[in-house]
């Protein structure tokens, strides 16, 4: 049982901090700045104390109680003399908003807070970037590096993008709420763009010991079943959570006992979530009926194909190659030709895979980025190119910055005979 309270809290803030800060931006009429001040004051707070005095028995509980307080001092403190009747408005609202826990208590986010930050932070007054970032750094607690690696952009850079956005919602006074049913559709796309974003995070942690995140692929599904709710005509967000299923039926087969990376052909099937898959493939089915075309639906429609194969060698990856060019087409860039170009070596051929990895490399578009040098190494390594197999897997390391992902490069590597 987990009780070293450093380790409790980051648990804490992985799987609570973005519904703690939805559901004080609340509270506190709006104030993105400040709700996230208070919450990480409360994190503070409790690194200085539970070594002390002990981890409470609801460790979100405690933390709610203290960023509810510390919110309340904060208004206290920044109030004048003259304006002691909006102090006391403003104090009330807080305390409504969030009642006092008893000791013990179990504090409970409330799902519409989530739903709230998410359309706030998607709302059309902001540019597609922003939207975005926001969502990712004040929903799921993702820090400005993670999400910088994310947009291939530098932290400066994201952390400027965040300033902006807060500052444009408090000036133009964007509403903290669900839009209304005939305003949903223009925030749609950034909505879907969004979770799929969180959960991409999840399913491949950009950084860090651990190559999977489940607590925001949990939280990306959770959201994408409240939006199919919302919007249960919409096929692309059908598709989207179709995809999210699929892929996170497989969680359990991607990790090995140590940790380490399991690529999908040597995967136990028998580890697959038979559930999830079966109902990511009836979302897709609903999403096709509906007529979905888009890019979720094609991803979704690839990680069907892979779904459906009893065993890594009945993959249909002619299909599959087909269904990556089409969606070069939909949405080109640079990663999306990369996994076609591992589709077509699949398909055809490490030689023909090669070929496309080469040029991709050639046009610089994936600098720094270690999938394209592990991708070149293993089709070189199957080609028989060992010494060239081997300065690309070293290049991949050279990038690399999750610990299974490494592991795995180094056994590679060791399977070469180099130590």
């Amino acid at each position: 049982m987990m009780t070293d309270p450093a380790t409790i809290l980051e648990r804490v803030h992985r799987e609570d901090y973005g519904r703690l800060v939805a559901t004080l931006i609340r509270a506190l009429d709006g104030d993105f700045g400040a709700a996230e001040e208070v919450v990480q004051e409360a994190f503070a707070a409790a690194l200085a104390q539970w070594p002390r005095e002990g981890v409470p028995r609801e460790p979100a509980a405690w933390l709610m109680r203290a960023a509810r307080n510390k919110a309340v001092d904060r208004v206290r403190r920044g109030a004048r003399l003259d304006a002691r009747v909006g102090e006391l408005e403003v104090v009330a609202r807080i305390e409504q908003a969030l009642a006092p826990l008893p000791d013990g208590a179990e504090w409970q986010a409330v799902p519409d807070d989530s739903l709230r930050l998410l359309f706030t932070c998607c709302h059309p007054a902001l540019s597609s970037e922003s939207q975005v970032a926001l969502a990712l750094r004040c929903l799921c607690g993702l820090t400005t590096e993670e999400i910088a690696r994310a947009f291939l952009v530098s932290p400066a850079t994201l952390a400027q993008r965040l300033v902006r956005a807060q500052r444009k919602i408090r000036t133009a006074r964007i509403p903290y709420v669900v839009p209304a049913p005939d305003a949903l559709a223009e925030r749609t796309e950034s909505v879907l763009h969004t979770l799929y974003l969180v959960f991409s995070e999840g399913y491949a942690a950009t950084d860090g010991p651990e190559l999977l995140r489940v607590d925001l692929c949990e939280e990306a599904l959770r959201l994408a079943r409240w939006a199919r709710s919302l919007l249960p005509r919409d096929a692309e967000v059908a598709s989207l959570r179709a995809l999210m299923l699929l892929h996170h039926a497989r969680r359990r087969a991607r990790v090995a006992a140590d940790g380490g990376l399991v690529l999908l052909d040597r995967q136990d099937r028998a580890l697959w979530d038979q559930g999830q898959m079966a109902e990511g493939l009836t979302e897709l089915e609903a999403a096709l009926a509906m007529g979905a075309r888009g890019a979720y639906t094609v991803q979704a429609a690839i990680a069907a194909l892979h779904a459906q194969a009893p065993r890594a060698e009945d993959t249909d990856w002619a299909q599959i190659a087909s269904l990556y060019e089409r969606l070069c087409v939909l949405t080109p860039g640079p990663v999306v030709a990369l996994n076609h170009a591992a589709a077509v070596a699949m398909a055809r051929g490490p030689e023909h895979g090669l070929a496309l990895v080469d040029d991709l490399e050639a046009s610089g578009r994936l600098a720094d980025y270690h999938l394209l040098p592990a991708a070149r190494a293993d089709l070189l390594r199957r080609l028989g190119r060992k010494e060239e197999a081997v300065e690309a897997y070293r290049r991949a390391l050279a990038w690399v910055r999750t610990a299974p992902e490494r592991h795995f490069l180094e056994a590679r590597l060791r399977e070469l005979g180099v130590e």
